[in-house]
């Protein structure tokens, strides 16, 4: 995977958006990729299917997501504060934004990002005359 098949936005940790007053964290995401397209892992801990957002907008992926806790008792000690997460991504024209699909599973957003058929590697017939 080269440096303009998929480009990172955003480095710091705790972003402000301009639209919002929320302070916004940017979760760690793991990206592998294979012959067939990248797969991407997101950690979001205390995010429901319901609480997230995925987009994909002229190949940029953007993950938003609400971070909840269900008890409603006050906190003597708070070490994970529930917040908003956001995340986004550039993607080069290799891959096929109508075939991405997305799974949530015990707070892990996992992204499947295929290669378009034509940019997958393949395998050339020699003939000879």
């Amino acid at each position: 995977m080269g440096q303009k098949d998929i480009s990172v936005r955003g480095g710091r940790e705790l972003e402000g958006r301009e639209q919002s007053h929320d302070l916004f964290i940017r979760p760690a995401v793991d990206i592998f990729e294979t012959d067939e397209g990248l797969t991407l892992m997101a950690d979001l801990p205390g995010v429901g299917k319901e609480d997230l957002n995925v987009d994909i907008e002229q190949g940029l992926l953007t993950v938003q997501a609400k971070a909840k806790t269900n008890l409603h008792a006050e906190p003597r000690q708070r070490e994970f504060l529930p917040g908003h997460f956001y995340r986004q991504f550039q993607l080069a024209e290799i891959f096929d934004a109508e075939r991405i699909s997305a799974e949530m599973k015990n707070g892990v957003l996992t992204l499947h990002v295929p290669k378009s058929e034509a940019a997958k590697p393949r395998h050339i017939e020699i003939t000879a005359s």
